[in-house]
């Protein structure tokens, strides 16, 4: 038989703060802290890249030279600020690197970025790499992470508040490039399109590298560190202006240098500085001109003689060979009444020929003077170009007119009453036809 079993003891009521006997399972309400790194494997604790930050701070700001949030971020400079004792905040001695166009790229040592100065402030030329410069850091240029450098001792600082959009401005050009010029204005790097130049076309850009160039400012941002000028932009100004002074100063008669703009097959316009005048072919020379590039050439300077003015239709008619001597002056001396001369047949018309004398100096065959025969047509007797012996009838210096005869010049004919001899003798033929009809035996 089977021993009845004892029945078993109750067990005491838990505590409130005691944990009830497992057997379930731990209890993981609440996750482990994460294991810390020893510094035995090889990590950092957290307080080394502060200590990181830190020491990169003091870099940059010895770098910086002490300069302030302001000055870093391209607040203008401010000119004449006194030098420091021991060489100043700011001033650096670095080793150039490079140069490439406008710009000399420079190592500053104590940071970690390279700067950059014009070139322009190198008055010698631009440095070799290598070559150790004193500098000063302007700021900072964020887009790029350069230093904006300028060279101790250099005549201009960048400064931005001396340049604003229509102010005039003297410009230097460092260096051409593929669409016009960089300059320097106050120490700042601007370009000019080619187009704003002047106000023709400009083929050469070069000639005008290390010039001082008066121009107005047409674009400015100081964040974006660009500056824009124009040349032409003033000129076009100052044109302007000229032409209203020059209008109330022109006068018939004045004699004037000019700069010839363009020349066309009828003449030349000259620039007289800032009203344009046309020369005309034939006021250029005292001989036939055919092509006026023969006389002038586009971009050469001439004086010029005012031959009629029309302000209400804003013309200026010019002339060239009134400054020099007339050769119809002497022409009266030159060539006698009824002395015979030498000339050209320029050209011919329906009512004669013209014969150049001398350059300068025409005179008009009349049609009537060519031959003793009647003349049909000027062709059939001369030509252009033939040279021909003249006999001068009659000089008109006043009228610039002299009238030739042809026919004057030409040898002496036979007399005409030996030709009306000669016609009686060849008659009396007749009768002896006559008799040779009727037979030969009266005889």
């Amino acid at each position: 038989m089977c021993e009845p079993q004892s029945p078993q003891t109750p067990l005491p009521p838990a505590s409130p703060d005691e944990k009830p006997a497992q057997p379930e399972a731990p209890p993981e309400a609440k996750p482990s802290p994460p294991p810390v790194l020893e510094t035995e494997q090889g990590f950092q604790p957290g307080p080394r890249l502060r200590d990181l930050d830190k020491e990169i701070e003091s870099e940059l700001e010895a770098a910086m030279g002490g300069l302030t949030a302001e000055e870093l971020y391209g607040a203008p400079a401010q000119k004449g600020r006194p030098a420091p004792a021991g060489g100043g905040q700011g001033r650096k001695k670095g080793k150039v690197l490079s140069v490439r166009g406008g710009d000399v790229f420079v190592d500053v040592p104590g940071g970690r970025s390279q700067g950059v100065l014009p070139a322009a402030q190198f008055a010698e030329g631009p440095p070799a790499p290598g070559t150790e410069v004193e500098v000063h850091i302007e700021g900072y240029d964020p887009a790029n992470g350069l230093l904006l450098l300028s060279r101790q001792g250099a005549a201009v600082e960048a400064d931005w508040s001396s340049v604003a959009v229509g102010m005039t401005v003297e410009a230097r050009v460092t260096a051409t490039n593929k669409g016009g010029l960089s300059v320097d204005v106050n120490g700042i790097r601007g370009f000019m399109p080619i187009s704003q130049i002047d106000l023709y076309r400009v083929e050469n850009a070069e000639q005008f590298v290390n010039q001082r160039l008066r121009c107005l400012v047409t674009e400015v941002n100081k964040e974006e560190h660009n500056l824009i000028v124009s040349r032409r932009a003033l000129l076009e100004k100052e044109r302007e202006e000229a032409r209203a002074k020059l209008w109330q100063e022109l006068a018939e008669g004045q004699v004037r240098s000019g700069v010839v703009r363009s020349v066309r097959e009828f003449g030349a316009f000259v620039d007289l500085g800032g009203v344009d005048g046309l020369l005309h072919i034939s006021e250029m020379s005292w001989a036939r001109v055919k092509d006026p590039v023969e006389v002038v050439q586009p971009g050469q300077t001439v004086k010029v003689i005012v031959l009629k003015l029309d302000r209400d239709r804003r013309k200026v008619s010019l002339g060239l060979k009134q400054l020099t001597a007339s050769p119809w002056d002497q022409a009266e001396a030159k060539y006698p009444v009824n002395h015979i001369v030498t000339g050209r047949i320029t050209h011919l018309m329906d009512f004669g020929a013209f014969v150049e004398l001398t350059p300068g100096i025409e005179g008009l065959i009349h049609i009537s003077e060519l031959s003793p025969q009647r003349v049909r047509r000027v062709g059939d007797i001369v030509q252009p170009g033939q040279e021909v012996q003249v006999m001068v009838l009659r000089v008109d210096p006043a009228q610039r007119k002299i009238s030739l005869s042809l026919k004057a010049a030409l040898p002496e004919q036979p007399e005409a009453p030996e030709e009306d001899e000669d016609e009686a003798e060849v008659k009396p033929s007749r009768p002896r036809n006559i008799n040779l009809r009727g037979g030969l035996g009266d005889h």
